[in-house]
């Protein structure tokens, strides 16, 4: 990936706002920075390159770069079938391989989103300029097909018309009359591979613009073909990071410093010593590794060290939480959006309230954080699972203390992520390690390290307030959110070299994304959305779905309790809000007579919420208890969902199951509290996550849908914990309005 494949280098990044003023800089420099960008692909034996996105070889295989990583989403499955259908290959002659950095992979959809505080200020053509032009690749906020689909259709069309045109020569007839399907040419009877033509087609000129196949043409998508990743998932054969083996290489654990820390002040290296097969140790001010023939060693030596960290400031711990967001919540906020006029619609009107809190999430996925790292002869490569290759490259280069352009990474298959492998510190440490051993090194973080050093979805609070009029509509709606300013934050870690967003976050300390979601998909006519930043002294970070998993909870329950109040069963309440929402009403409806909906009346345990997120909807209905052991027993979840169009219904299907047991994991635990600066959770046993036997009936309803594609792999985390709530409210009386619940201040 060290290879950028511009067309055109054109200044750099740090010449931005240089010359005559930050303003005359950025005109100058957004002028000369090239539009056009060459594709890197390389071809093994027999292979022709069609573009930035195909290679077919001589017997006929297709294989597809894919930009993003796969973290067990299906995304290697997804964007070939792309491919595929526009192609008229044979799906059982297809392959995917990890495309390299390059431009022309740049994700702005994810960028803008990710990084809203920080790039949000720029004209939205200028965002994605940016984007493109600093080979932000991301894998993240359910983007992949929203971002991909067209460029991936148009280079299937126009590899599918350069073979046609190939073909077409050899008969001597009309291109126009030929067509494709099972990786064959096809004209009449005749028919002749891909990989016979590939060579030849590969000379070929697309039209401009290059047509697209018809709707009934398209014979792979909506199908639900077999997922490309999976044998070799199932034999073994994939390679994750903790798999690769290098000659002559080491192994290392490494201790870091605790929120609030700032320097290691002691250890004890003649303990690490004395652990066989001990290599070196390596520190630095906020970290220190042991390096070791092997990992069991490492992790041991490092344990024996037993490092100290001097910590200033008073210590964070799950009280002075609390307590930050409290302190936020009573005082001032920045008004993120806002309808109608609501103090008019306030003024001497009796108002309901509710106030409600969620505490840190982990990521907890099942791999934790490793990477690979050699340096030799100047150039440092790594191996690891990224969501952000380009990011992790510039952070590895800036702590091995090498160009950019000297730095290899080869992406790695993901055994999960939910966005914590945006994050790059163990690329950093690797290549810090790589560097002072002189050897191979892989660094894999232990659990209690990886849980300790999460950058955890945020604790945040709510206080919601809502008139309602004699017939109980919602003619008002406040909620003011105490949330740190993770978006600002991600930005900051992810983003600190780039001159135009460190500009950005410069000019203010509104963080709308600490909200996202937050505005009811109601037809209130009066509504304000607030966000009063909080400093709870601990890393945050993005987590599957950002700040929609926790005020969609605040949302649909308060949505709850002013059904409650009114009078009004819980469903026909949303409905009667909608408004024009027809496509967030019919996943309503279709829940709930799924589901066998009673209408949320007392000791069913029924409860229902619904959610619109990235263009896509979903409603989901719970039946939930309390079991005599007083744990949460969750025993159905339906899901009604409405994304679009659909490129592989299994893989979405995976999906939204997944999505749920994963928000159903967040509603019941997947927490940690803090005690002196640390993680109570060590283990994934500390986390409280359901097992199988936990696991509820789930029914998943995929509504047809003629729009374009929205986003899938966090559709289904943020209604889940309000559904829960609102069916244990129908099951015991009680309204619980913290997360997880059952905590001790529900």
């Amino acid at each position: 990936m060290a290879e950028n494949g511009h067309a055109n280098r054109g200044p750099s990044r740090r010449t931005l706002l240089i010359g005559g003023g930050a303003g005359v800089g950025l005109i100058v420099a957004w002028s000369l920075w090239p539009r056009t960008y060459m594709p890197n692909l390389t071809a093994e034996e027999g292979e022709s390159i069609f573009g930035a996105w195909i290679k077919i070889g001589t017997d006929g295989h297709v294989t597809v770069a894919v930009p993003q990583a796969e973290m067990g989403q299906g995304v290697f499955t997804a964007l070939p079938q792309i491919v595929a259908d526009e192609l008229g290959a044979d799906w059982n002659r297809e392959g995917v391989e990890a495309a390299p950095l390059n431009p022309l992979y740049a994700n702005p959809l994810a960028a803008s989103i990710l990084f809203e505080v920080a790039l949000g200020a720029l004209p939205e053509d200028w965002q994605r300029g940016h984007a493109t032009r600093s080979s932000l690749m991301l894998t993240g906020a359910s983007t992949s097909i929203r971002q991909f689909e067209e460029p991936l259709r148009i280079a299937g069309a126009s590899a599918r018309i350069m073979l046609c045109k190939a073909a077409a020569r050899r008969w001597n007839t009309d291109w126009q009359s030929c067509g494709t399907a099972d990786g064959k040419v096809i004209h009449g009877d005749t028919r002749i591979g891909f990989g016979e033509l590939a060579a030849e087609a590969v000379k070929e000129k697309p039209p401009s613009p290059v047509l697209l196949r018809g709707g009934e043409e398209n014979r792979l998508t909506g199908q639900p073909l077999p997922r490309l990743d999976v044998p070799a998932k199932v034999d073994g054969s994939i390679n994750y990071a903790g798999d690769i083996r290098l000659p002559d290489m080491v192994f290392a654990a490494v201790r870091q410093a605790p929120p609030g820390a700032t320097r290691l002040t002691k250890y004890d290296g003649q303990a690490a010593d004395r652990v066989r097969g001990i290599f070196t140790k390596v520190r630095t001010d906020t970290w220190i590794a042991a390096v070791a023939n092997n990992g069991w060693a490492a992790e041991r030596a490092v344990e024996a060290m037993n490092p100290q960290f001097a910590v200033e400031g008073e210590p964070v711990n799950s009280d002075s939480i609390d307590a930050a967001l409290t302190t936020a919540l009573d005082g001032a906020g920045n008004r993120v959006a806002s309808a109608g006029d609501l103090s008019a619609v306030f003024k001497d009107a009796r108002v309901v309230t509710g106030e409600y809190r969620v505490g840190l999430a982990a990521h907890a996925p099942l791999e934790p954080m490793t990477a690979t790292a050699y340096y030799d002869n100047g150039r440092l490569s790594l191996w690891l699972p990224t969501q952000a290759p380009g990011l992790a490259r510039a952070a590895a280069a800036r702590a091995a203390g090498v160009s950019e352009d000297r730095v290899v990474i080869h992406p790695m298959m993901g055994g999960g992520s939910f966005g914590a492998k945006l994050e790059h510190a163990v690329a950093e440490q690797a290549a810090v390690l790589a560097r002072q051993v002189e050897r191979p090194v892989q660094l894999t973080w232990s659990r209690s390290e990886d849980l300790a050093h999460d950058r955890f979805r945020p604790a945040a609070a709510a206080r919601m307030t809502a008139r309602l009029d004699d017939k109980g509509a919602i003619m008002g709606w406040l909620a003011k959110i105490a949330a740190p300013a993770s978006g600002r934050e991600l930005a900051s870690r992810l983003l600190g070299g780039d001159l135009i967003a460190s500009a950005s976050l410069a000019l203010g300390s509104s963080d709308p994304s600490a909200v996202a979601g937050a505005v009811p998909p109601y037809a209130i006519p009066s509504y304000a959305v607030d966000h009063h930043p909080a400093d709870i002294g601990v890393p945050t970070g993005y987590w599957r779905s950002g700040a929609h998993s926790y005020t969609a909870f605040f949302t649909e329950s308060f949505i709850d309790e002013l059904a409650h109040v009114a009078g009004i069963e819980a469903h026909s309440f949303r409905m009667a809000l909608l408004g024009d929402n027809v496509r967030l009403a019919r996943c309503l409806t279709t829940a709930a007579q799924l589901g066998g909906w009673q209408g949320g009346v007392p000791g069913s345990g029924q409860g229902i919420a619904c959610h619109a997120f990235r263009n896509s909807y979903i409603a989901v209905m719970a039946e939930a208890h309390i079991g005599s052991d007083k744990k949460v027993k969750v025993e159905r979840l339906v899901a009604a969902v409405d994304c679009g169009r659909i490129i592989n219904p299994d893989l979405v299907r995976q999906q939204i199951e997944g999505g749920l047991i994963f928000g159903m994991a967040a509603a019941l635990g997947g927490a940690t509290g803090f005690t002196e600066n640390m993680a109570d959770a060590q283990r994934l046993a500390d986390l409280g996550l359901p097992t199988l036997a936990d696991c509820p009936d789930i029914t998943v309803e995929l509504i047809g849908s003629g729009s374009d594609p929205g986003g899938v792999a966090e559709l289904a985390v943020p209604p889940v914990a309000p559904a829960i709530a609102n069916a244990l409210q129908a099951s015991t009386g009680v309204r619980f309005r913290r997360l997880p619940l059952l905590s001790d201040a529900s």
